[in-house]
């Protein structure tokens, strides 16, 4: 995997008076089925999340409220990517190293998957997932 294939993803956004709206639908503005939501909120001013890659999931990250970044690596190559619009989220395939960091207060960070949780899918050592690259 590269992380070319990290994409920021523009949501519809249906603009009123009375606020505006955006909507996701599996496999509609998003490349997968949605099989699990949770959302990340009142993470310490300046902390890291994640910090992880999966084998086979796919995530869509959406920051709701305030901002973070979120610094990618497909083992040959690292960007960091800024998310401060709930009309955005970036699209993170599987075999992509992820973590979110230097949240702002109060900022909540919605995470869309493609299946439900399985900690067999986690890689969450930087080096085993460096070695699973390379098989």
């Amino acid at each position: 995997m590269s992380i070319d294939l990290c994409q920021i993803i523009e949501l519809p956004k249906i603009h009123d008076p009375r606020g505006n709206l955006t909507f996701i639908e599996s496999n509609n503005q998003i490349p997968f089925d949605i099989k699990r939501v949770f959302y990340l909120y009142d993470v310490p001013t300046a902390s890291d999340r994640g910090a992880h890659a999966h084998k086979t999931l796919h995530q869509f990250l959406v920051c709701l409220s305030g901002s973070f970044d979120v610094a990618v690596d497909d083992g040959s190559n690292k960007k960091i990517i800024h998310m401060n619009r709930p009309w955005q989220g970036l699209h993170i395939p599987p075999m992509i190293w992820a973590s979110e960091i230097n949240f702002d207060a109060g900022s909540v960070c919605l995470v869309l998957a493609s299946a439900l949780y399985d900690e067999s899918d986690y890689y969450r050592k930087y080096e085993e997932y460096l070695a699973a690259l390379v098989k």
